[in-house]
């Protein structure tokens, strides 16, 4: 029987999961002050079978597995292709409290949503398989391996006949069968019997879709409107009343909208609407003779774009767009709940609601960060902008008005660690180096440097570089491939380059370094280091 666990969302939302009969139990533990005799949450049945007969898919193509006799079990570990999953129950907030949820599918699919969270979070199973014609001496690493998918059964609330087709045309699950069907009546749920979520496509599904906040009613004791939407919006009157513009703990976070907020960031919302907005229409634009999309606009100085809590380190990975301000950006985002948990129970207060390092402004400005990282001659070696401050402040005002890239400011639980640089490769000029065939028109690359000595290390770098390369894939659909160009000498950079995926293509010769041309591709990439 799988331990409770406790799962942290990327929105600093936090769920308890407990074993219940034949399945597991999902409650919130941000929303403590309620009318409802139960906590909100929702309960999944899932089994596993120890060998399926149906076919897997490797690399697109259909293998047969060796046929065996199916054994169902119970649910212990993630097997490869034989877990079966499906909501058997959902507990709302009381309606006192909280208004129900404008489109109710919507919130079925966050609820799919943290539950895929939780379970590709588990110990990933073994992804070779057997298959015909396999020779029994073959070795794990010899024998072909199998994408992770877990199987979405059309039972509890998925049985009515427009959900899993809404869910399906959201891109949380999906199907091996493309067709229409014969089939007329569609409550007999014929081609929506075999739907699955992988592993792969769950990855590459931004979560800014799927998670957003209830609203809560008038005399809810905590308002949670909030001041810093990720997006402008027409003002609301009953919305300006309750808020205060200078007050950052208002921001409401997780799934439902908890009485004290932690910090916003990326998933902030004053609408309690899912924040994610689809990527901009192609529209050409010529720089430097070269003919490319018009980019858009990057986020605005001081805002957190990604976060996600790593469990590996236990604590929250954050990129931020640095800034040119004196003081240092409050941090708008989650973080780990490192401290002893003295709050009484039912008290409404989160450990990130409170006083920390994380959310104090008592780091030194990016300026002077810069300043530092840039002297200190492990980095002056390979960047070579080593000076007094005004040589970073140039650096960063030039970045900043650089159309095709933008600064970037890595932290951990808001403690900042890194600098990096995110570009679009062809208006870089790397890609003035490149064949017209060797990129596309919305493939990105990155310079990196860790500037902080407490946050160096290969487990560290291999969960932030695989970090970078999830935020290109999420931010756009269309970004097929992330390059990475450092000195051929710089080594050890390049082998925690292959340790997440890339690959060496070839070298360039730019006039101020001999390059590696490292690439990673969008089809080959399972998941993010976690």
């Amino acid at each position: 029987m799988a331990p409770c666990n406790l799962v942290h969302l990327p929105n600093g939302q936090t769920l308890t999961v407990s074993s219940v009969f034949a399945g597991f139990a999902f409650k919130s533990n941000d929303l403590n002050i309620h009318n409802s005799a139960f906590p909100p949450g929702w309960t999944i049945i899932i089994e596993s079978q120890d060998d399926l007969d149906d076919d897997v898919a490797v690399d697109g193509q259909e293998i047969h597995d060796v046929p065996r006799k199916s054994h169902p079990r119970r649910f212990r570990n993630p097997t490869l292709h034989g877990d079966n999953l499906f909501i058997s129950s959902i507990s709302n907030p009381s309606n006192t409290d909280f208004k129900p949820a404008t489109s109710p599918t919507r919130q079925t699919a966050m609820m799919v949503w943290a539950t895929l969270w939780w379970y590709f979070h588990q110990p990933k199973p073994n992804p070779h398989i057997t298959t015909k014609g396999l020779n029994d001496h073959t070795p794990d690493e010899g024998r072909p391996k199998g994408d992770w998918r877990i199987n979405i059964k059309r039972e509890g609330i998925f049985k009515g006949r427009h959900l899993l087709p809404k869910l399906e045309r959201m891109g949380i699950i999906t199907s091996e069968d493309s067709s229409v069907g014969e089939c007329i009546d569609d409550r007999s749920g014929e081609g929506w019997m075999k739907m699955f979520a992988s592993e792969r496509g769950f990855w590459l599904i931004d979560p800014r879709i799927f998670l957003f906040t209830l609203t809560p009613t008038m005399h809810f004791p905590f308002p949670g409107a909030s001041p810093y939407p990720s997006r402008p919006g027409s003002p609301n009157r009953d919305s300006l009343a309750m808020t205060k513009p200078d007050t950052p703990g208002d921001m409401p976070q997780g799934l439902m909208t908890p009485p004290v907020q932690s910090p916003g960031g990326p998933f902030a919302s004053g609408s309690h609407l899912p924040t994610f907005y689809p990527p901009p229409p192609t529209i050409f634009t010529f720089t430097n003779n070269i003919r490319h999309p018009l980019r858009q606009k990057p986020p605005a100085q001081g805002e957190t774009f990604y976060t996600r809590y790593v469990p590996s380190v236990g604590q929250f990975l954050s990129f931020r767009v640095a800034s040119l301000s004196n003081k240092s950006p409050t941090h708008r985002g989650p973080v780990s709940e490192s401290t002893p948990n003295f709050l009484p129970p039912g008290s409404g207060v989160t450990q990130g609601s409170l006083p920390s390092i994380a959310n104090m402004t008592i780091n030194p400005s990016d300026t002077d960060l810069l300043h530092t990282w840039m002297n200190d001659p492990r980095v002056n070696a390979l960047f070579g902008m080593a000076g007094p401050r005004p040589v970073q402040l140039k650096m960063l005002r030039d970045a900043l008005n650089d159309k095709h890239s933008f600064p970037v400011i890595g932290c951990w639980d808001g403690k900042p660690f890194g600098y990096f640089e995110l570009y679009w490769v062809k208006e870089d000029r790397l890609g003035r180096y490149l064949a017209s065939h060797d990129y596309g028109n919305w493939d990105r690359g990155f310079h990196a440097l860790v500037g902080e000595q407490e946050f160096r290390g290969p487990h560290r770098v291999k969960v932030w570089m695989s970090a970078l390369v999830h935020y290109c894939w999420l931010t756009d659909p269309r970004t097929e491939r992330v390059l990475s160009e450092p000195r051929v000498d710089n080594t050890k950079f390049i082998n925690y380059l292959q340790d997440v995926g890339f690959y060496k293509e070839r070298e360039i010769a730019f006039p101020h370094k001999q390059a590696a041309l490292m690439k990673i591709r969008r089809e080959g990439w399972e998941a993010p280091v976690l």
